[in-house]
């Protein structure tokens, strides 16, 4: 039986930054887990803008944008994870075809004998996870917890997760590149050197 509970961190990593791997080290803390599992995206579907019931249903995302491909985010998220024995990146989204479904990911950690996962979602995510797939299957077989974002206060009904308030996000690392900017120390090392090495978030992207 695997050892419990354990920390899913899923999202898009796009590319993944310092707020992730402190919010993953506050969540293991918090939660009394040994490992955190950051779990990249494959399709995030709900970012992309992929025909799929969920969106259909919930009238698409509010600002579909162009996502870097699944193998060079996972890679990164390889990359800024280093070090850290107590991280891991799985790679099974990006290995499934098709959208990426949170509800499956829940599923296939319930068969590896996984009973006590403490889902980690950041508070806009939180906001929309009744337009997901399965959502209340989602609560069912996982403690949803919030990271609360700059400008998105975490909704009601989910723990927070304690951790410092930083401003970085995905978002400002991508337009920074595109700018020009330094992105040092708003990355880990190694993914600045991947993201320069690729020519990643030049156009915007």
């Amino acid at each position: 039986m695997p050892p419990g509970p354990l920390v899913i961190l899923g999202g898009t990593f796009d590319p993944p930054h310092i707020g992730h791997l402190v919010l993953g080290e506050c969540a293991r803390w918090q939660f009394g887990a040994a490992q955190v599992l950051f779990i990249p995206a494959g399709d995030p579907y709900r970012k992309s803008g992929t025909p799929t019931p969920e969106n259909a249903r919930a009238g698409g995302p509010a600002q579909p944008r162009a996502v870097t491909p699944g193998p060079a985010r996972l890679e990164m998220v390889r990359l800024a994870m280093a070090g850290n024995p107590a991280f891991a990146a799985d790679g099974r989204e990006v290995a499934r075809p098709g959208p990426s479904y949170t509800v499956e990911t829940l599923e296939e950690l319930h068969a590896e004998g996984w009973r006590e996962l403490v889902l980690v979602l950041g508070s806009d995510a939180a906001a929309d996870l009744p337009n997901w797939r399965a959502p209340e299957r989602i609560r069912q077989m996982a403690r949803v917890v919030v990271a609360e974002k700059a400008g998105a206060p975490a909704p009601a009904g989910f723990e927070r997760v304690e951790m410092p308030r930083l401003e970085v996000s995905s978002t400002l690392i991508r337009e920074r590149v595109r700018m020009g900017r330094p992105i040092r120390y708003l990355v880990p090392d190694a993914v600045a050197a991947f993201i320069e090495a690729r020519g990643l978030y030049r156009d915007g992207g």
